[in-house]
C-alpha cells in the first residue's frame, strides 16, 4: 500500500495546546519532518503546524509516516529537552491500536530484542555491528473478526482489534513485534502479508497502514500535572473497522 499523497496542506486537527506544548493528530502519510527517505516530498508536520499556530515547534518525537494519531511538540527549547527525556527514559506512556490478522492473543507481555533497522541513506553513518536491542510491547486484544471472504485456503477472513503499549522506543517495534507472532496489522507493506493487504483494499477499502497512536499519557513538564492526550480515529481507518463491525459474523469483545 502507497502512502497517501497530500497534493496541498490539509488543515489539522490540534488536539491539545497550551503556553509550552501542542499535540496534533497526524494523518497517516504525513512526514514529520524533513528526511532523506523522501526528498521529493514538501509537506512536513513540523512546519504545517508551525505554519498553523503561527509559532515555532520543536518535535520530540515521531511517528512513522503510515501511522497516524497522537503526535506531540515541545514550544520551546527547554521544554523540548524535558519532553525528549521524558521519551527516551519511557515517562511517557504511548498507547496504540491496529488492526492484525487473524485472532491475536487477548494478553500478551512480549519481551523480544530486535536487530537493528537501519534505513540506506537516513542511517547511512549509524554503527551496523551493534546487537540486538530490547523490546518490550504489551499487547491486548480488543475486538474479533470474522468476515464472509476468503484469503487463501479459508472460507472466511479473521482479524482482530489490539491495543498496543510500547515499553521501548525500537524502529517499526509494534510492527515488528505483531509481525513475530504472526499477527501482522493489516496495510503494512514491509512486515505484513500481501495477500491480506491485498484483500483488505478490496473488500474493505483500507489504503493505509492500520495503526493508529491513540493516546499519549505523561506529567506536564512545567505544571507537572497528569496529561492524557488522546486522539480519534480518522475516517481512512475508521471507515473499515465500520464495515466489519456492520459486517462480522460474530463479534467478541474482550474484559476492558
Amino acid at each position: 500500500m502507497r502512502n497517501q499523497v497530500f497534493t496541498e496542506a490539509p488543515q489539522l486537527d490540534v488536539l491539545y495546546q497550551d503556553d509550552d506544548l501542542v499535540a496534533i493528530n497526524k494523518p497517516s502519510g504525513l512526514l514529520v519532518h524533513r528526511s532523506e527517505i523522501d526528498k521529493r516530498e514538501t509537506l512536513f508536520a513540523v512546519q504545517l503546524t508551525r505554519d498553523q499556530i503561527g509559532q515555532r515547534v520543536f518535535p520530540v518525537h515521531r511517528l512513522d509516516r503510515p501511522t497516524s494519531g497522537v503526535l506531540l511538540f515541545a514550544l520551546n527549547s527547554q521544554v523540548a529537552r524535558t519532553l525528549s527525556d521524558y521519551f527516551i527514559n519511557s515517562e511517557i506512556q504511548k498507547t496504540y491500536q491496529a488492526l492484525v490478522r487473524g485472532y491475536g492473543p487477548e494478553y500478551l507481555d512480549l519481551d523480544y530484542p530486535l536487530t537493528r533497522e537501519l534505513d540506506k541513506f537516513a542511517d547511512k553513518d549509524a554503527n551496523r555491528d551493534l546487537g540486538p536491542q530490547e523490546a518490550q510491547t504489551i499487547m491486548k486484544c480488543l475486538r474479533t473478526y470474522e468476515m464472509p471472504f476468503s484469503c487463501g485456503r479459508f472460507d472466511t477472513t479473521r482479524y482482530s482489534l489490539m491495543e498496543l503499549q510500547p515499553k521501548t522506543g525500537r524502529k517499526h517495534q509494534i510492527r515488528r513485534h505483531l509481525a513475530h507472532i504472526r499477527h501482522p496489522i493489516i496495510g503494512d507493506t514491509k512486515h505484513g502479508d500481501g495477500k491480506q493487504n491485498k484483500l483488505a483494499r478490496e473488500q474493505l477499502g483500507l489504503n493505509r497502514l492500520a495503526l493508529h497512536a491513540t493516546k499519549l499519557e505523561f506529567v506536564h513538564p512545567t505544571n507537572k500535572k497528569p496529561m492524557v492526550i488522546t486522539a480519534p480515529i480518522d475516517e481512512t481507518l475508521a471507515n473499515p473497522l465500520a464495515l466489519l463491525n456492520n459486517s462480522n459474523i460474530h463479534k467478541t469483545l474482550t474484559n476492558p
